[in-house]
């Protein structure tokens, strides 16, 4: 069994070594046009290369051009500014209303007489002032 994996990996390699003419002929008076010599492994090596260079520089379009600003969730400085400036802005009239409604639920509970928070029926002890002069 394990001379048999070991014999198709050997036979893959060779393979990958292996010689081809690929040729391109006129087709009108089949004149040889040009003849490549290949290798699968040639074909491979070349193959990778030209998908590697296709995404550097479709990346590196991307990266160096204003064709980001097109990519969702991709802004510039300015917008980002602008969108943290308005969400603060919106947490705090969040914060607002929470309060007014708060105020004017306890005020309609005084005014129907249902009010059960805590009543402070003593008086403010204001502190004297210390007139000292070091």
């Amino acid at each position: 069994m394990a001379r048999k994996g070991n014999k198709n990996k050997r036979r893959n390699l060779e393979k990958l070594s292996h010689k081809y003419r690929l040729v391109i002929m006129n087709d009108e008076t089949y004149d040889e046009v040009t003849s490549f010599k290949l290798s699968r492994m040639s074909v491979y090596i070349a193959l990778s290369t030209l998908f590697v260079l296709l995404v550097a520089i479709t990346v590196a379009t991307i990266v160096f051009t204003p064709l980001r600003y097109y990519i969702p969730g991709y802004g510039d400085l300015k917008q980002r500014r602008e969108f943290i400036h308005l969400k603060m802005r919106a947490d705090s009239l969040e914060n607002a209303v929470n309060a007014r409604d708060k105020y004017l639920n306890n005020i309609k509970q005084v005014i129907n007489g249902e009010f059960t928070g805590k009543l402070d029926t003593t008086m403010v002890q204001v502190p004297k002032v210390d007139g000292s002069t070091y």
